[in-house]
């Protein structure tokens, strides 16, 4: 069970990918057809475009899910097969033909179909894990060298069955535990016995013995890693540059130094940041214009220097909520704050004094999740007191953010609050994704309607 699996998974996912393709094609069609922006086609028209996917999902081998690929890269590759799919089908299919709604048929096209072939392949990911953590597909290893982090490694085995790694033992000249198969010499003697698949070296080893054991895998169709030492196990991923025949490690790139994932986290910021301009802003401008104006003499925007991506300065818009004074910049508001107005109050319980960022988000000089811009004087000052504060600045500031869903929004009253802020940044920014994206948007909504302590 152990090989075989992997013989036929590729043809039972290709095949079970196309007939899920073809249901989403034809709920699809309901669905535009029940809008009134698609006429239909026959189904051997729909035949034929899940032909094209299985086509599109084959090339890219999207039947590849690494045993310890998370649901994130799942998505993500169904998100490029997707994009392929609709460029090959806006030009090929004759089916949308009708030019006032050609645009809206591919983009509902793409959104249902991603969403239904979404929970079907994280399904798939979902149950293969299943499979292997009841011990079936597994793979044969062997660390050589228990020093450093490899304990590390061996405990990850143990906790994590669905990535079907069936841990047989350590090799090294030191250790003496049960674990211990024998000394790194042994390796050689004991290895054809036990039918190897991976083989992990502590990176400390000499280099003429890690030679020696890769040749030996090459030999035998084994695959090697190396265990990175306590110096790069970090928080993130690591990536590789490679100059001519000379690989070195990438310590500190973040997912969105990716061009497809800064443009398809940029793309969204676009889309919802027009919506929300062209459906909301058009008219709440002009109205809660008048009733600031109404209240109190002065500008209707509230203009703040803020710090973002890259430490540049930006003009942050907010709708003004207190007074003219001069001590919005460094001064937070506080509770009954008597700089507030009443229509501020309002706007800031409400959170609508923000709404005007969704401007900056169209200018570029923000998102729509990423850590919350601060003051110039408050960056300078946090700067100097948080370890790895300037962190923050490697993307673009959020209308909201992680630190916001997990309550940490408001007035900063002390330095917990600023170092677990800072925290809960550093760690959105090295563990982004879209998914991560659309959890944040929704706890804030939640946040929003039931906990507005800390909103004044």
């Amino acid at each position: 069970m152990k090989r075989r699996f992997d013989t036929y998974f590729p043809w039972l996912f290709t095949v079970s990918d196309f007939l899920a393709s073809l249901v989403s094609l034809l709920v699809t069609n309901f669905i535009l057809q029940s809008a009134g922006v698609f006429d239909g086609a026959e189904f051997s028209a729909y035949l034929t475009l899940s032909v094209v996917w299985l086509m599109v999902s084959s090339l890219r081998k999207d039947y590849k899910i690494g045993r310890t690929d998370e649901y994130d890269l799942t998505l993500k590759n169904l998100l490029a097969t997707l994009l392929w799919f609709l460029v090959a089908t806006s030009i090929l299919w004759t089916p949308l033909e009708n030019d006032n709604y050609r645009w809206i048929q591919i983009t509902g096209l793409g959104v249902t179909m991603y969403l239904q072939m979404g929970i079907f392949r994280v399904g798939v990911h979902l149950l293969l894990r299943k499979y292997r953590a009841a011990g079936n597909n597994y793979r044969n290893a062997v660390i050589i060298g228990k020093g450093g982090t490899s304990p590390k490694l061996a405990n990850v085995f143990k906790i994590r069955k669905d990535f079907g790694i069936n841990f047989l033992g350590y090799f090294d000249d030191q250790s003496d535990c049960s674990q211990t198969r024998g000394g790194i010499t042994d390796f050689f003697e004991e290895a054809p016995k036990l039918n190897l698949d991976l083989i992990y070296i502590y990176e400390k080893l000499e280099a003429p013995l890690v030679k020696s054991i890769i040749e030996y895998a090459d030999e035998n169709y084994i695959k090697v890693k190396m265990i990175p030492g306590s110096s790069l196990q970090l928080e993130k991923n690591l990536s590789f540059s490679k100059y001519g025949e000379f690989f070195v490690i990438n310590v500190n790139d973040i997912p969105l130094d990716n061009a497809i994932h800064s443009l398809a986290k940029r793309t969204f910021d676009l889309v919802f940041a027009s919506l929300v301009t062209v459906f909301i802003l058009s008219w709440l401008i002009p109205l809660v214009g008048i009733l600031i104006k109404l209240e109190s003499r002065g500008p209707v925007f509230f203009v703040q220097k803020r710090n973002g991506v890259n430490n540049r300065v930006f003009n942050c818009l907010k709708f003004r909520s207190m007074t003219p004074n001069d001590y919005a910049d460094t001064k937070q508001a506080t509770k009954n704050d008597p700089r507030v107005t009443r229509i501020g109050a309002f706007l800031r319980n409400s959170s609508l004094d923000e709404m005007p960022q969704f401007l900056n988000v169209l200018i570029g000089d923000m998102s729509i999740v990423g850590p919350r811009p601060h003051t110039v004087p408050m960056n300078q000052t946090f700067k100097t007191q948080i370890l790895r504060y300037n962190t923050r600045h490697k993307i673009r500031p959020g209308i909201t953010g992680l630190a916001q869903v997990r309550g940490y929004r408001g007035e900063i009253e002390n330095s917990h609050q600023i170092r677990s802020r800072v925290r809960l940044d550093y760690f959105y920014i090295n563990n982004w994704s879209f998914l991560l994206d659309m959890d944040i948007m929704l706890k804030t909504i939640h946040e929003l309607v039931f906990h507005r302590d800390n909103a004044y």
